[in-house]
């Protein structure tokens, strides 16, 4: 218990220092002092899994399980009033919520269109990203959740906090879910004290984190309609966890309600006619994901021609089936998806953080953690310095493997 005592307070120290390295009030992390931040992000992944290490061996009270929650509850209530410095993406949300407040459709205009000029502010329209050219991205499940923080909890600081309010859902399913597979209570603090999900979600209020929050509450429900339902919100607020369909399907129930909420969700934003898909057309182009320029396994030879890309993508496709088929846990699909798309933004990563509470496999914990080394990229490109994240982390599932064999 010392030990973990003195693990947490190295990690809340750390949290201390990152914070140390902002300039309070700025809305961006001097470059000069980016790497110092990172390496201090780093430094606590290191500990944190030491920390991950010892929960895994040591016996801990249910109470002293309580004091660790608290605990990392406190350190995100004090990202909560801080700037967020190290992503502008909380500004969208606040607008989008904003604009429906005010009674409009959020995918009708880009938040620089004169129809909406009576919404700006200067706390918020000017650090919204691609005002000018892009409408919003996000789904109607993240913009129900929009709308509601606009009138109970108005302007950044709520956002951020709606979003930790997400986070403390996953963790009460999370601690259900550990008792009902007999595992101990203890190993949610690993996704607790996770420096990665910690800035992001209280520091930087990413959507992220409603989805990891209704994918652990449909999993918590098990089958049937209620999961399906659940599990399609989530899909609405960030399309990746439509991958783990497949390891929680079970009976007809889930299918038809997962398609009644989709229709239901996408009706209620109709009057947007074809705009409602928002800036999800542009993203892949944007993102570098037709050339091969923001996918790991391509980026080194990118440009690369089109049909590399579509049979990429095809073989990524037919892997995730082979997988879904095999009936592996859901952990395993994400993971997957995750390392086949291979995001350059850290908070990506954040929903097989909770994975790993209920699979404290070495593979999947790197994966939890490592990505904050993506938050700089002194190499340029996709390729070189994300291979930090991904190339340990298939020789950790490699040597996983063998192991089982």
């Amino acid at each position: 218990m010392k030990l973990l005592i003195a693990i947490g307070v190295v990690l809340s120290l750390g949290m201390a220092a990152g914070l140390a390295l902002h300039v309070p009030g700025a809305d961006v992390l001097d470059p000069a002092v980016k790497p110092w931040f990172v390496a201090v992000l780093a430094l606590c992944a290191a500990v944190w899994g030491c920390g991950v290490w010892v929960l895994r061996r040591t016996a801990v009270p249910m109470r002293a399980v309580w004091v660790g929650l608290a605990w990392a509850l406190a350190l995100r209530v004090v990202l909560l009033p801080v700037t967020p410095f190290l992503s502008s993406d909380v500004y969208r949300y606040v607008w989008d919520g904003r604009v429906q407040a005010a009674g409009e459709n959020p995918y009708r205009y880009v938040p620089a269109d004169q129809a909406v000029a009576g919404l700006r502010d200067k706390a918020v329209y000017p650090h919204i990203n691609r005002a000018e050219t892009a409408p919003t991205i996000y789904a109607p499940a993240a913009q129900v959740v929009f709308a509601v923080a606009a009138f109970v909890a108005p302007g950044v600081t709520g956002m951020k906090a709606v979003m930790v309010g997400f986070e403390v859902l996953a963790v009460l399913c999370l601690l259900r879910l550990l008792a009902q597979a007999r595992r101990p209570a203890a190993w949610v603090l690993i996704y607790a004290f996770n420096p990665l999900v910690l800035w992001a979600f209280a520091g930087n209020g990413h959507v992220d984190a409603i989805g990891i929050g209704l994918i652990f509450l449909a999993m918590l429900l098990g089958g049937g309609g209620w999961a399906g339902a659940v599990l399609a919100l989530a899909v609405l607020t960030k399309f990746l966890p439509a991958v783990v369909f497949p390891a929680l399907w079970r009976g007809w129930r889930m299918p038809v309600a997962a398609a009644a909420v989709v229709a239901g969700m996408y009706g209620i934003y109709a009057g947007a006619g074809w705009r409602v898909l928002g800036f999800l057309p542009g993203y892949a182009p944007d993102e570098g994901l037709l050339n091969g320029a923001g996918i790991w396994l391509l980026a080194g030879f990118a440009p690369v021609p089109g049909w590399v890309v579509a049979a990429y993508g095809g073989a990524m496709v037919l892997a995730l089936a082979w997988l879904a088929w095999r009936r592996v846990g859901p952990e395993i699909l994400a993971a997957g998806l995750t390392v086949a798309i291979s995001p350059h933004y850290p908070w990506y990563f954040g929903w097989l953080a909770a994975f790993s509470v209920l699979r404290p496999a070495p593979w999947l914990l790197w994966l939890s953690a490592a990505p904050v080394l993506l938050y700089v990229n002194p190499w340029g490109g996709q390729f070189a310095w994300a291979s930090f994240v991904y190339v340990p982390a298939l020789g950790l599932a490699v040597w996983e493997m063998s192991k089982a064999q």
